[in-house]
C-alpha cells in the first residue's frame, strides 16, 4: 500500500513523475556533522493518506523531519541563454521548501513526493549505526505501512570551524516589509534575529550591514524602503553621527554567530554613478540629503563621506570588528564604468586605504589598474584572476552564471548547488557571495511579492535565485531544499581542510579527482549526483585512515594545514 525508497539530499523528488533514482542508504560523517537525506514515498492502490513518520536508530541523535513542497516556477531559466544540464525548462511545480513536519505527511495515490531527514551527529559518536524510518497510516498503523533502513558511519573526527567567508546578501527591508513592522522597531528586533540564525546556520559567516540603505537592484530614480542604521544629523555646516543602532545589530549579529561585517554600497549600482539614498535630521526636519540626483564625485557628498569615514571606523574598531570588516563601493561595475569608478574611489581611497575594500565584477582591468585591491569575480569570469594569482580570492554567482557552472536555482540539478564546495577548496578560495538570502521584492524593488507564489522576482530571474529561504507566518523562517544542499558543500569544503593535517593540497585534490575525466575547474565537472557522493564518501575514508592508521609524524611535515586567523 506505501512504498519508500530512501535517498539521498542530491535528488529533486517531482510528484508528476515516476521515481527513476537509485537507492542510496549507507552514509558516512564526522563528528558535529549535519548529514541530510530524503524519503521518497507514494502510496499504491490508494487515493489519500496522512502518513505518520517515526526514527528508530541505536544511533545517540534525533531526526529531524521536514516535508519537501513544491513552489511555482513560472520563469526556470532564461529562454536562450541556458545549458544541458537542467531538470526541466518548462514552467511548473518544483519540490524546494521544507515545510514544518506536523506529526504526519500526506500522500496521494501514484504521486511521488520526500520527506527531508537531518542528523546532526553528536560528539561521542563512533563506528557504525543502523536506523530505521518507518511511515505508516496516522488512522491505521496496523495494518499499512513500510519501513526503510540505512547505515551511518561516524569516523571520529571533529568537523572543523568554516574557514570560508559567506554572506548571502541579507535584506533588512524586504524582512520588515513582508511581516508589516518598521524597520529596527522593537518589533523587528526579534525577526531579525531568528533570520540570523537560520543565515548562520546554512553556514553564513558575513551579515551585509545597512550603515544607510544598500543602493542595490534599485531602479534609477527610485527608493527602497529606508533601512539606515546609522543617525545623521546635519546642521548646515558639519554633521553628526548616532552609531547606536549600529552597535545592537553588530552585537546582535555576534551573539547569533556572524564573524564578519559587510557594510553597505557607498555608491549606486552598476558603476558607481550617484550616491545611495542617505537621511538626515536637519534644522528643517528629516529629509533625504543624497541620492539618485548626487553624483558620486559631488563635492558636497565627497565632504560627508570624509567626516562620516574615519568616525566610522573609529566606532567599528571600538567594537572590535573593525579588522572583521568589508567596504564596497558599488557592484557589478563594468568596463564602460571604470571612469566613474576610478573618480568615485578617489574621494575616499586614502580613507580606505588601511581598510579590506572589495566588490563584485567580472573585468580584470580593474584589479590590475589598482581600483579594486581584492575583487570578487563571478564564477563564470574568474579564469583571468585565477591565472593572475589573485591572493585571498573570492567569488561570487547570481542570476548571470545560468549556463557551464553551478548555480542553485529551481530548475537545475542539486549537484549544481553542491559542486562548490569542490571547486572552492581547489582554487583556494577566501570567501563566496550570493545576492539573495531573503529578496522578496520584485526586480528593481518595485513593490513586494508573495514568496510562496513567486520565486523569480516577478519573471526578472531564473526561480530560485531571488532567495533562499521563506518567510513563516509565526515570523520564523522556513528552509529551503537549496539552502540545504548549499550547506553540505560547505561542509565538504571543511573536510577536505580537516585532510590538511595530514596531506599536501595537491595529494588531497587527487583524491578528489580520482574518477574525473578532466581536471576539476569552475565550468568542467561530473554532471551527476553519484560521482559526488562517492567523493565525498573517498574523503571520509581517507580522513579516517589518516587519523588512525597514517604515520602522523611522517605527514606532519607535508602537511599544508595552517589555518587562517578569523580577521579579513
Amino acid at each position: 500500500m506505501i512504498a519508500l525508497r530512501l535517498i539521498s539530499s542530491l535528488e529533486k523528488v517531482f510528484p508528476d513523475e515516476p521515481l527513476s533514482c537509485s537507492e542510496f542508504t549507507a552514509f558516512s560523517a564526522l563528528r558535529g556533522e549535519r548529514l541530510s537525506f530524503q524519503v521518497a514515498y507514494t502510496l499504491c492502490g490508494l487515493e489519500y493518506r496522512k502518513l505518520k513518520a517515526e526514527w528508530d536508530s541505536d544511533l545517540p541523535a534525533e531526526a529531524q523531519f521536514h516535508e519537501v513542497g513544491c513552489v511555482p516556477a513560472m520563469f526556470p531559466a532564461f529562454r536562450n541563454r541556458h545549458d544541458e544540464d537542467y531538470l526541466r525548462l518548462t514552467a511548473g511545480l518544483y519540490p524546494d521548501i521544507l515545510l514544518p513536519y506536523p506529526g504526519y505527511v500526506e500522500a496521494v495515490g501514484d504521486q511521488w513526493r520526500s520527506l527531508w531527514c537531518t542528523l546532526t551527529i553528536p560528539e561521542n559518536a563512533n563506528g557504525d549505526y543502523t536506523f530505521t524510518i518507518t511511515l505508516y497510516d496516522r488512522d491505521h498503523p496496523e495494518t499499512e505501512y513500510a519501513a526503510c533502513t540505512g547505515t551511518v558511519h561516524v569516523i571520529p573526527v571533529q568537523m572543523p570551524r568554516q574557514e570560508l567567508i559567506f554572506s548571502q546578501w541579507f535584506h533588512c527591508d524586504c524582512l520588515a516589509e513582508h511581516y508589516n513592522v518598521p524597520v529596527f522597531s522593537e518589533d523587528f528586533w526579534p525577526l531579525l534575529e531568528r533570520y540570523l540564525e537560520n543565515a548562520v546556520r546554512s553556514g553564513m559567516t558575513m551579515l551585509l550591514t545597512p550603515i544607510f540603505t544598500p543602493p542595490l537592484d534599485t531602479a534609477v530614480g527610485g527608493e527602497r524602503p529606508t533601512t539606515q542604521l546609522v543617525g545623521v544629523r546635519w546642521n548646515g555646516t558639519a554633521y553628526s553621527f548616532d552609531f547606536s543602532l549600529l552597535e545592537r545589530f553588530i552585537k546582535l549579529a555576534q551573539k547569533k554567530g556572524i564573524r564578519y561585517f559587510e557594510m553597505a554600497h557607498l555608491f549606486t549600482q552598476w558603476g558607481a554613478a550617484a550616491a545611495p539614498k542617505v537621511m538626515a535630521e536637519t534644522e528643517t526636519g528629516p529629509r533625504r540629503i543624497f541620492g539618485w540626483d548626487t553624483p558620486s564625485d559631488s563635492p558636497e557628498y565627497v565632504d560627508f563621506l570624509r567626516q562620516f569615514l574615519p568616525v566610522l571606523k573609529n566606532c567599528l574598531k571600538e567594537l572590535g570588528v573593525l579588522d572583521h570588516t568589508v567596504f564596497h563601493l558599488s557592484d557589478e561595475p563594468s568596463q564602460e564604468h571604470m571612469e566613474n569608478y576610478l573618480r568615485a574611489a578617489e574621494g575616499v581611497k586614502d580613507l580606505l586605504a588601511d581598510c579590506y575594500v572589495t566588490d563584485a565584477l567580472s573585468n580584470y582591468e580593474y584589479y590590475r589598474d589598482g581600483l579594486v585591491p581584492h575583487p570578487v569575480p563571478s564564477t563564470n569570469h574568474i579564469e583571468p584572476f585565477l591565472a593572475g594569482h589573485v591572493k585571498d580570492l573570492w567569488t561570487y554567482y547570481c542570476c548571470g552564471q545560468c549556463m557551464e557552472v553551478g548555480n542553485r536555482f529551481l530548475a537545475m540539478p542539486s549537484y549544481r548547488n553542491r559542486i562548490l564546495g569542490l571547486q572552492l577548496y581547489k582554487f583556494n578560495i577566501r570567501g563566496f557571495l550570493q545576492w539573495g538570502y531573503n529578496f522578496w521584492f520584485r526586480q528593481y524593488s518595485l513593490g513586494k511579492i508573495d514568496p510562496f507564489r513567486v520565486t523569480d522576482a516577478g519573471n526578472a530571474w531564473p526561480a530560485g535565485d531571488p532567495f533562499s529561504v521563506y518567510p513563516g507566518d509565526d515570523g520564523c523562517p522556513i528552509a529551503s531544499l537549496r539552502q540545504e544542499v548549499f550547506y553540505d558543500a560547505l561542509q565538504d569544503m571543511r573536510a577536505l581542510k580537516c585532510l590538511e593535517q595530514w596531506l599536501t593540497q595537491q595529494e588531497i585534490q587527487e583524491i578528489v579527482e580520482e574518477d574525473c575525466e578532466e581536471p576539476l575547474t569552475f565550468r568542467a565537472y561530473p554532471r551527476n549526483s553519484q560521482w559526488l557522493l562517492q567523493a565525498r564518501e573517498r574523503i571520509n575514508k581517507r580522513i579516517e585512515w589518516e587519523a588512525f592508521h597514517g604515520d602522523a609524524d611522517d605527514r606532519a611535515s607535508q602537511g599544508s594545514h595552517s589555518p587562517k586567523k578569523d580577521r579579513i
